[in-house]
């Protein structure tokens, strides 16, 4: 069977769960710092797909991933499911599709600003209710500083790109006067 179909199965099973128990605000953090951990440390990956190693650990190691002492009974329960049906090598895949399908059952955007230089939370915050106002939806807000753009802004969100970066502009000149 294919790992995406799989991982998306266990996730929805896991939505529903969590809905049903009011839970997923909680799960959503926790499937979050799973995704997040997977990430961070690649070693984490190996480990929980080392046959050698008990399920105990594994256990272990993936409660810690989700949270350690704060994690939620269900998220718990779910691992051990997983765990129990030699799952455990899709693990990041389910996370990844429950934090995708919780974003589409809340109708959360997530949106990604990148300027020359840090902005003020004011200047955020006007960007993230544009986008909203646009999404008519919810946005999870990222910011970064990036100096390769010299100046300017560049915003994305769902599959739009706004790039306004004195960087894109110059490159835009450039195309021009090659021509």
């Amino acid at each position: 069977m294919d790992i995406g179909v799989i991982s998306v199965r266990y996730a929805r099973a896991l939505l529903k769960s969590a809905t049903d128990a009011r839970l997923e605000d909680k799960v959503y953090q926790e499937m979050q710092l799973v995704a997040k951990s997977y990430i961070e440390v690649p070693a984490l990956r190996h480990t929980i797909d080392n046959p050698m190693l008990p399920k105990e650990k594994k256990q272990m190691l993936l409660d810690t991933a989700a949270g350690g002492e704060t994690i939620s009974p269900l998220t718990k329960a779910f691992v051990q499911l997983v765990l129990k049906e030699d799952r455990e090598n899709m693990m990041q895949f389910i996370a990844n599709s429950y934090v995708t399908l919780y974003r589409q059952q809340k109708n959360i955007i997530r949106g990604k600003l990148t300027t020359a230089v840090a902005v003020a939370p004011e200047t955020e915050q006007k960007m993230r209710q544009m986008v909203e106002n646009k999404t008519k939806g919810t946005v999870e807000f990222e910011t970064e500083v990036n100096p390769d753009i010299i100046g300017g802004f560049v915003l994305e969100y769902d599959t739009f790109r706004m790039d306004a970066s004195v960087k894109s502009q110059l490159n835009s000149i450039l195309q021009t006067l090659k021509k």
